[in-house]
């Protein structure tokens, strides 16, 4: 077998160690205790080795040109200037390095960004998996899976995973298993496949931003193929009229569901979210902690998360970084817009912006994390197909 043909199945493989480094390490309580130690050993592990098996299958280092990977390369800069500081400790450095080495093994995986689904269907493939592990947690031990820390919310009881992770890694695939199917890139067993279970997980998370980031992202990607598509069409006329008739016959429900019990006083700090951000916005900085920030942490400050991708880049990469990651994702953003109608630009818009909404009380667009895996999805979506290499004669001899 060649290395054209071995190529798609170890790249895949590469992407799956690149998702279980941003699984991170931090999480409910797990029904074996896992030392957080040996998490953070398997995590680092795994991106070391995806960059270690990606340079081995892109021994020649060729690469494709992209804007996206370009900004986040600069992104180290601020990140770089402000940990050397050590404001955050050493851990800061450690940081960098492993941002470092996360985009460096996505330049090597450029070589095979083809404008195609090849990289979305990975991305499916991998997370399902993850949330399989959610499911098998769940149906093991009912009690560690909905403790009442969370609120009676879904977690992972097998790997320590957050409600709102598992909600992110449910709704990314949902809709693009929904869209491959609009798009007729697979059958509808294959789609139910993903898409029920994962909304079974997504409701037990009672996450809402993954929820709305579903929708939302839904909305506009299928709107961009409305003009193309008959599926489309039909698909959107059937959504618009069962989400009516559910707000009609389920209105308290959801209601419910949405507010998860919450007080109104609650809800509207976006549970206590609002007074971080404050507090953050209203802290004294130096010019330069104003223009790199304090360093890569771990998305907190004053020991309580931020939750905000914006908030947390301008805490630890400053104005800089800010600047930084709006361009790549107004990049990604415009250059989805500028393409032709089509599944694979469907399926970008749909991350673009699922990423953009999560990204308000969220955090994780200025380091290692899924989001940027979902961007790079995009990114490969939006690629130009690579030109044809002509084929090298084989000898008689050679194996196929």
């Amino acid at each position: 077998m060649g290395e054209e043909e071995r190529a798609p199945r170890l790249v895949g493989a590469v992407w799956g160690l690149l998702i279980l480094n941003t699984l991170g390490s931090a999480g409910a309580k797990t029904i074996v205790p896992l030392p957080r130690s040996l998490i953070q050993m398997a995590t680092m592990g795994a991106l070391v080795a995806a960059f270690a098996l990606a340079l081995l299958l892109n021994l020649r280092l060729r690469m494709r040109p992209s804007a996206y990977l370009l900004l986040m390369t600069l992104l180290l800069v601020p990140s770089v200037l402000s940990s050397v500081h050590l404001e955050s400790g050493f851990g800061a450095l450690f940081r960098c390095a492993r941002l470092a080495l996360f985009i460096a093994t996505l330049w090597l995986l450029s070589r095979w960004w083809n404008g195609d689904e090849t990289f979305v269907r990975h991305h499916i493939r991998m997370y399902f998996a993850v949330l399989a592990s959610v499911a098998v947690g769940l149906v093991v031990s009912p009690g560690a899976a909905l403790p009442d820390l969370y609120g009676g919310r879904l977690v992972g009881a097998l790997w320590p995973l957050t409600p709102p992770q598992i909600g992110q890694y449910a709704a990314v695939i949902i809709g693009l298993s929904v869209l491959l199917l609009l798009g007729r890139r697979t059958d509808r067993s294959s789609a139910a496949l993903v898409v029920v279970p994962s909304l079974v997980l997504l409701a037990l998370t009672h996450t809402r931003t993954a929820t709305l980031g579903l929708l939302i992202g839904l909305v506009l990607a299928i709107g961009s193929l409305v003009l193309t598509s008959a599926a489309a069409r039909r698909f959107f006329s059937w959504a618009v009229v069962c989400a009516a008739v559910a707000a009609v016959a389920l209105g308290s429900f959801l209601q419910a569901w949405f507010l998860r019990g919450q007080t109104q006083e609650n809800f509207s700090s976006l549970t206590g979210r609002a007074k971080v951000w404050d507090a953050l916005l209203a802290a004294p900085r130096t010019p330069s902690e104003y223009l790199f920030g304090v360093g890569l942490g771990d998305k907190s400050f004053g020991g309580l998360p931020i939750d905000n991708s914006w908030l947390a880049v301008f805490n630890e990469q400053g104005m800089t970084g800010v600047v930084l990651v709006a361009a790549f994702v107004i990049v990604l953003g415009g250059v989805a817009l500028l393409r032709p109608p089509s599944l694979e630009r469907a399926c970008a818009i749909f991350l673009i912006s699922y990423c953009a909404i999560a990204s308000y009380t969220e955090a994780g667009l200025g380091d290692a994390s899924p989001y940027l895996l979902h961007l790079a999805v995009a990114a490969s979506l939006l690629a130009a197909p690579a030109l044809p290499v002509p084929e090298v004669p084989r000898r008689s001899s050679e194996v196929i």
